[in-house]
């Protein structure tokens, strides 16, 4: 579907406003709509609203002490917290395993405890590389990976009102002959709304926040973000101009796609019409943009395609998904499109990952009009995040494409998140063709599967792609894997693929405790949850709750400590 700029506003914000969604439905006699949820490492403890998955039985799911392995339950609501059961460790484990992998060095600097971007290029002979959050970055010259320096630290005051940082991604512009930052930013996912059901109050404090939804197009003069030259503000809203405090929608969602050239690619729900997701912190369905940025200061925009039923209006279609009216999936676009190739050298389509309506194959080589291709509706995988990131690196050596969602309870309380591989050779029917294997613990741990490490179980990210110098490996895929650390897998075989080697540190955080009829944890013990990979160095940057580890594996090359040339 194409998003015409001009298109009027067909519902009124104040259905909007009531539940966030177009599938709302009025609570039942005695749900308490009000009861508080709780921000990530706290735990939730409300009446289940009407048409939220129920707690599975006790018995349905957990650790068999006879077989080793953990039954994880089949589906769970949205439900932070620990959910410890008999064989879960009573304690944070303090090894730190690996299998070809070395630990070249370590930086007790943490951006994010439970998530944090990293963005990476080079500046005047030298390396420089950002690990950041929203309101909070470190910056680092990585020139020497064993003598890493902090150049500068700066904090945001999000909530006195200072504008908020934003995932970003910096490419030297051939024409112009200079180096182009593009930088997004989006609605806050958390903090503001924690349940949208029943909560005006929540709803109306997001909507008129004031902050700029969409991005920033600087010239970068120097390695530090404060000296860089703004070009231009662009809102994804097209009703509202960025010079206007208060814009609609989502604005730009998570690292832009932008190759140095002429288009650039983001993710976002431009208008609130884009409301059809049943998530209870976050308001918005978002699709795919394409904007001309061969001007940076004068950036234009293309095109737009979304997934049926995103919008207010298009019910019908949004009823087709078995997720419909559960208050606990998240509908609609978490990142940009996935390109392997560019537009601009012959690129032809692009791979979306679009939550709970599935995986898509968009033709994006007139970004003036894209158009959907083929879709695969995923298998459901309810709580956690159902798919956001797709690898496609290994697509022109093996036809695949390797599609993933991430986990968001603790202790295994939600099916696992697998990492699905999809054969892309013929882009109009695309198939599943397997999964990656699940990791296995070390032999030397004590405990045999994952889910009873504590913390969050399964793969996050394989890191972003258009920030990754150098060539990706068309054999080997690492992936960040929360409390399994980093996993690396051997892709030799794409019919056959296996674990090649992993580094997976030590716990750090508060012992996970019971506490009467609730269970809580007051830290996020999960280790690892963003890698950042140097191919042309042969390089993992390992980000964990407690610093950065650098690490290197035979299996990649010899470790480059020094400029590449």
């Amino acid at each position: 579907m194409k998003l015409n700029p001009t298109t009027v506003l067909a519902f009124g914000l104040g259905a909007l406003i009531i539940g966030g969604s177009a599938l709302a439905q009025a609570p039942r006699s005695g749900a308490n709509l009000n009861a508080p949820d709780a921000p990530p490492g706290k735990p939730l403890n409300h009446n289940l609203l009407p048409g939220e998955p129920a707690h599975p039985a006790p018995g349905s799911y957990g650790y068999d002490a006879k077989t080793g392995k953990f039954k994880m339950p089949e589906i769970t609501p949205d439900a932070y917290g620990a959910h410890p059961v008999e064989g879960s460790l009573s304690y944070l484990d303090q090894n730190t395993y690996a299998k070809n992998f070395k630990q070249e060095a370590f930086y007790p600097f943490v951006a994010g405890a439970g998530h944090s971007w990293q963005a990476s290029f080079d500046w005047q002979g030298r390396r420089y590389l950002y690990d950041y959050e929203t309101w909070h970055y470190n910056l680092f010259d990585i020139t020497d990976p064993k003598d890493v320096k902090l150049v500068t630290k700066k904090y945001f005051d999000v909530k006195g009102g200072e504008h908020q940082f934003g995932p970003f991604t910096v490419k030297y512009n051939k024409k112009l002959d200079k180096m182009i930052a593009v930088q997004c930013y989006e609605t806050p996912r958390y903090g503001v709304v924690w349940n949208k059901y029943g909560n005006p109050d929540q709803v109306k404090a997001l909507r008129d926040r004031k902050m700029l939804r969409g991005f920033r197009i600087f010239e970068v003069t120097s390695p530090q973000w404060t000296d860089w030259k703004l070009l231009s503000e662009t809102s994804l809203d097209p009703y509202h101009s960025a010079k206007e405090p208060v814009q609609q929608g989502s604005g730009c969602q998570d690292v832009p796609v932008y190759d140095g050239d002429q288009y650039l690619f983001v993710a976002g729900a431009p208008d609130d019409t884009f409301a059809n997701t049943e998530y209870k912190t976050y308001m918005f369905a978002g699709g795919q943009l394409a904007f001309d940025v061969s001007n940076p200061s004068e950036p234009k925009r293309l095109s737009m395609w979304w997934a049926p039923g995103s919008r207010l209006g298009e019910e019908e279609e949004y009823k087709k998904n078995p997720r419909a009216g559960n208050k606990t999936s998240w509908m609609g676009a978490r990142m940009p499109l996935f390109i392997p190739t560019p537009v601009e050298k012959g690129g032809k389509y692009g791979y979306a990952a679009m939550g709970g309506f599935g995986f898509y194959v968009i033709d994006i080589s007139d970004p003036k009009n894209m158009k959907q291709v083929a879709h695969i509706d995923m298998p459901m995988s309810v709580t956690g995040t159902e798919g956001d990131n797709i690898d496609v690196s290994k697509v022109e050596s093996t036809g695949m494409v390797y599609y993933s969602g991430y986990p968001m309870s603790e202790d295994c309380y939600e099916p696992f998140k697998d990492i699905y591989a999809i054969d892309v050779r013929d882009p109009k029917n695309p198939k599943i063709a397997h999964t990656l294997p699940r990791p296995v613990p070390d032999k030397a741990a004590p405990f045999t599967d994952f889910c009873q490490r504590r913390g969050s179980f399964g793969p996050k990210r394989s890191g972003y792609a258009q920030v990754q110098p150098g060539k990706p490996s068309p054999r080997y895929m690492p992936y960040s894997y929360y409390n399994a650390g980093m996993q690396m897998f051997d892709l030799k075989d794409p019919a056959k693929p296996v674990i090649a080697g992993y580094f997976t540190p030590k716990m750090i955080g508060e012992i996970p405790v019971k506490d009467g009829q609730t269970q809580s944890i007051r830290a996020l013990p999960n280790p690892v949850h963003s890698i950042f990979v140097e191919w042309d160095r042969n390089l993992v940057w390992v980000f964990s709750n407690h610093g950065i580890y650098v690490t290197s594996s035979e299996l990649l090359g010899k470790p480059v400590m020094g400029m590449p040339k």
